[in-house]
């Protein structure tokens, strides 16, 4: 068998190369979703500020000159820092189905990691919670979404064989999203509101959202902060957020509840599936691929459950109720028929609502591999 050739990325070639593969490997597979080059030429270049604090090595796998894999060699200095650990990161980690091209790579971002004086490894993983993290574990044939990764079933036995274990697990829920809110459930959830002197917020104009997008993502941090490998977004990262989600959001699907103060204290945010538009797009905004986002955004029956949180001096008061309501409120006056939530992980409070309160149904099961270098 010829040479697997591991060639770092340096080219704005190496890096189209890079960003193609995945669509390549995965063109026939009716449930890969391909993400938009320009969004990924960000993620992967110095427009991306998660890089002030964050290294990168990526790396091409080549067979007779032809790619058959690619990695991301990540180290977030922040995270290792406020979880006191040495780790490295692999992401981005894509290859043919054979177990010696995988081993190449992996094997390649231990050396990047233990260069750095890293003494774990972990992923899948971004830089920051905000981008596509963990791999299936069950469901592989299920529906994807815009925040979820791809995989077939045997980048698990790849990273198993490896001596990879499951550091932690997500799972993932379809449901009916026109479930009718049960009477008690309104009434309780107008007697929260005014209890703690709190105030859902309606929008009717997308400009009147802005005001609130940086306390979003202020409440999101705090609300994140325990759950696993989760460091707060600086700043930076939380402009590129905003205009990253911010214009795909429909004004019914942005539920807020803020106190007094006008302070954010729970938020809901979901977008209309834009499932197919990608598909359709293909990877390309040009010529076409903006037409189908658009038409998307307008004409839908699905929504993506992107984000939801509690602030922690608000959390087990039930404050929770108030939004997933006002979401299953205007899912029924929308028409939409299902709902996707993104991943959750097991055991944590959202998960335990989704997979309790709500008739539901699992999607698919995701985790985090690693182990020790």
């Amino acid at each position: 068998m010829s040479t697997i050739e591991i060639r770092k990325v340096e080219s704005r070639r190496d890096l189209n190369k890079f960003i193609a593969f995945p669509n390549k490997l995965f063109k026939d597979v009716p449930t890969y979703l391909p993400p938009l080059n320009r969004d990924e030429r960000a993620l992967l270049t110095d427009k991306n500020p998660s890089l002030e604090h964050c290294d990168l090595q990526t790396y091409l796998a080549l067979r007779d000159g032809v790619v058959v894999g690619r990695v991301a060699a990540i180290i977030n200095h922040s995270v290792n820092e406020h979880w006191n650990k040495k780790a490295v990161r692999f992401g981005w980690f894509d290859f043919i189905e054979d177990f010696d091209v995988c081993k190449a790579l992996f094997d390649k971002v231990v050396e990047y990691g233990k260069s750095k004086g890293m003494t774990e490894i972990e992923g899948p993983f971004g830089f920051t919670d905000m981008d596509k993290e963990c791999w299936v574990i069950e469901g592989f044939d299920a529906r994807q979404n815009l925040s979820t990764l791809y995989n077939p079933e045997y980048y698990i036995k790849f990273i198993e064989r490896l001596g990879c274990i499951i550091k932690c697990r997500w799972q993932q829920y379809k449901m009916p999203a026109s479930q009718p809110i049960p009477d008690k459930v309104a009434r309780i959830n107008e007697l929260i509101l005014q209890r703690y002197n709190l105030k859902l917020l309606r929008f009717k104009k997308r400009k009147e959202v802005y005001p609130y997008a940086r306390k979003f993502f202020h409440t999101l941090n705090d609300a994140f902060k325990d759950l696993y490998d989760f460091v707060p977004m600086t700043d930076k990262e939380i402009d590129v957020y905003i205009k990253e989600y911010f214009p795909f959001v429909n004004l019914d699907f942005v539920n807020f509840v803020v106190d007094k103060d006008d302070n954010l204290v729970a938020f809901g945010l979901s977008i209309p599936s834009l499932t197919e538009a990608y598909k359709k797009a293909n990877g390309h905004l040009f010529p076409f691929g903006w037409y189908h986002l658009l038409r998307g955004l307008r004409k839908y029956d699905t929504i993506d459950l992107l984000l939801n949180g509690v602030h922690p001096d608000w959390q087990k008061r039930g404050v929770h109720s108030i939004y997933y309501a006002e979401m299953n409120r205007n899912a029924i006056k929308n028409n939409v028929t299902w709902a996707y939530t993104n991943p959750q992980i097991i055991g944590n409070e959202a998960e335990k609502i989704w997979g309790t309160t709500y008739q539901t149904e699992p999607l698919m099961k995701r985790a985090i591999f690693g182990k020790e270098i």
